[in-house]
Formats: C-alpha cells, sequence, structure tokens
C-alpha cells in the first residue's frame, strides 16, 4: 500500500533543504511561478511535499538568477 507523504512546515522544509526560514520565504515570494518553490497555503500556514520541492530544486528553481 502507498504511503502518503506527509505536509511540511516552513521550518521543516528549510531543514530538509538545509537553508534559512528567510531563504525560503524570499522563494515564495518569486513573480516568476516557474522560480517560486512549491507551495500550498492553507489558512495563513505554508505547507510544502518535500518531492514537489526536491523536483522543483533538481529543475533549477533554486538557482540564483
Amino acid at each position: 500500500m502507498n504511503e502518503v507523504e506527509r505536509w511540511l512546515s516552513v521550518e521543516e522544509i528549510a531543514a530538509h533543504l538545509g537553508v534559512s526560514k528567510e531563504t525560503i520565504y524570499r522563494w515564495l515570494e518569486k513573480e516568476d511561478e516557474k522560480r517560486r518553490i512549491p507551495s500550498h497555503r492553507i489558512g495563513r500556514l505554508w505547507k510544502f511535499k518535500a518531492s514537489e520541492v526536491d523536483d522543483w530544486v533538481r529543475d533549477g528553481g533554486a538557482q540564483r538568477k
């Protein structure tokens, strides 16, 4: 049976990537959708799936431009 991937908080995704929370918030503010970190807003909270973020990093989304 497939295990459901849990949602991660800003703090957890920052630790997963080894960056600061401020970096995550900067990536959330990107105007270019391809450069913005994949996320889902639930009320006032931002939530992330590690698999989506890992794919985004591999595709170059986290590179500086």
